[in-house]
């Protein structure tokens, strides 16, 4: 049976309705990452201020947030966001309106339109919902290197599925995020995604935290 990889990832962005940004937040950044994940979200908070840089490109935005969460290096940030899903565009730029962000409505895994160079890439929360193998996905980093100015970082985290210590909690949500389509993050491990990035990246970074892969990559 030939499986459609872009049914799925439709599956994996449209599931953000507004009814499901409305309580997002809560059960992902209060409830999810402390009981399921175990990865604290004032830990990636700090992930995503280390690296952050201006002008700074989001990708897969969510609500917008980190970037309204995260202290930028510069009072007045360039900030451009990236996702195929117009309701987290709007939700996130609503959000951090006092940047004046640039909102782009675009697929990161297709060939991106003229967006210039950034200072930081930031990727949080989106491999995990993407359909196939981390080699498959790994599209998306070819497609966002090539928007890094010189010394620019991307950066960002995913939920991996190799976790052996993992607890009830979390198997019973991965399982029922990946029947839905929500994730697609079964064959994820750390060391696919190491090799992903040193295949493209001459430095890289991740730490571990439960369930969570910190990564950053120049």
């Amino acid at each position: 049976m030939t499986v459609d990889r872009g049914a799925e990832h439709e599956a994996g962005y449209a599931a953000y309705t507004p009814w499901v940004l409305s309580f997002y937040d809560l059960l992902v950044h209060k409830v999810s990452n402390r009981f399921a994940w175990r990865c604290p979200t004032d830990l990636m908070i700090d992930h995503y201020e280390q690296h952050l840089a201006d002008p700074h490109l989001d990708v897969g935005v969510g609500t917008g947030f980190f970037l309204d969460k995260a202290r930028f290096p510069v009072p007045e940030p360039r900030v451009t966001l990236l996702d195929p899903n117009r309701h987290c565009l709007d939700s996130a730029a609503r959000r951090i309106a006092r940047y004046q962000p640039s909102k782009v409505a675009a697929d990161a895994l297709a060939p991106l339109p003229e967006l210039g160079r950034f200072g930081s890439i930031g990727l949080l929360y989106v491999l995990h919902c993407l359909p196939g193998t981390m080699a498959s996905k790994a599209v998306i980093f070819d497609r966002l290197k090539p928007l890094l100015a010189d010394g620019g970082t991307l950066f960002g985290a995913t939920i991996l599925d190799d976790d052996e210590d993992a607890n009830a909690v979390a198997r019973a949500l991965m399982g029922f995020y990946n029947r839905k389509g929500i994730f697609s993050n079964r064959e994820d491990s750390q060391q696919a995604l190491e090799l992903e990035l040193r295949r493209r990246f001459e430095r890289v970074e991740i730490s571990r935290e439960g369930c969570v892969a910190l990564f950053a990559a120049s």
